[in-house]
């Protein structure tokens, strides 16, 4: 832990935002004060291999006796922040399950009543993060929810229609100032700029950017990276109720783990 802390917690590692009613010669002096006795330090950034493609789609099922819900996580691996994919991604994900008129959960939620919410989203980090569905599903529904998790993530990859498109432009866009209504917004957005090297005025082309996603942009990056046949899906529910008709669904072949992910044999 020392080492970690010594070789990672550096000044010429970090970065400090201030946000509020300071000028720049205050907050110098005030930031000296405090932190100019803090000594720079090599840095080594880390390197992460490549994170491997999952296989054929399979339903890991983890069995919690007893449980009123199963609870789905479906996913694979995404993409870093640095892809050029970045807006169409953020528009495809919120027509997806980025937000509460989104098909998943307008599916899930509005139209089956399965779960109180359902949700997609794309992590990206400085490597590759996971793209995860996700929901609670009542557990009398389990294979009823992943029919039409599956029905949806299949539906994605055709074209979107325009006003569907227009929608979720405008969402994303008229949604943005409200993003940096207070300082500690202003501040919580300016991280990603330092974190992941974005350019000064990412915020300046953020609503072209996204105006200028096209329907063949969103059917492009959902068919590149969203493979209804390359699919982990991780369902932890009841075993003894919910297997028989995750059978019947032959979303791909049933794993079953303990809490720890290690196999149990059938």
């Amino acid at each position: 832990l020392r080492s970690f802390y010594s070789a990672n917690f550096l000044p010429n590692n970090s970065t400090l935002i201030v946000v509020g009613d300071i000028t720049p010669a205050e907050a110098e002096r005030r930031i000296t004060a405090l932190f100019g006795s803090w000594t720079r330090g090599t840095v080594t950034p880390p390197q992460f291999p490549e994170a491997p493609k999952a296989a054929a789609t399979t339903v890991y099922l983890i069995d919690k006796p007893g449980a009123a819900q199963s609870s789905f996580r479906i996913g694979s691996i995404g993409v870093p922040r640095s892809t050029k994919d970045y807006f169409a991604l953020n528009v495809l994900n919120t027509i997806l399950g980025g937000s509460f008129t989104s098909r998943l959960n307008q599916n899930l939620r509005e139209t089956h009543g399965y779960t109180y919410g359902a949700r997609s989203r794309f992590d990206m980090r400085q490597s590759a993060g996971p793209f995860t569905a996700s929901a609670e599903i009542v557990a009398a529904k389990t294979d009823s929810g992943l029919v039409e998790f599956m029905k949806e993530l299949t539906a994605i990859r055709d074209t979107v229609p325009t006003a569907e498109l227009v929608k979720t432009k405008r969402y994303l866009q008229l949604g943005m100032p409200g993003d940096f209504e207070t300082t500690q917004q202003i501040a919580n957005q300016l991280i990603p700029v330092a974190v992941y090297g974005l350019p000064l005025d990412y915020y300046n082309i953020y609503v072209s950017s996204i105006e200028g996603v096209t329907q063949a942009d969103v059917q492009r990056v959902a068919r590149q990276y969203i493979d209804p046949s390359s699919l982990a899906v991780v369902i932890v529910g009841d075993r003894k109720s919910i297997e028989s008709g995750l059978k019947a669904v032959n979303a791909g072949p049933i794993m079953i783990r303990d809490f720890f992910g290690n196999p149990i044999s059938p």
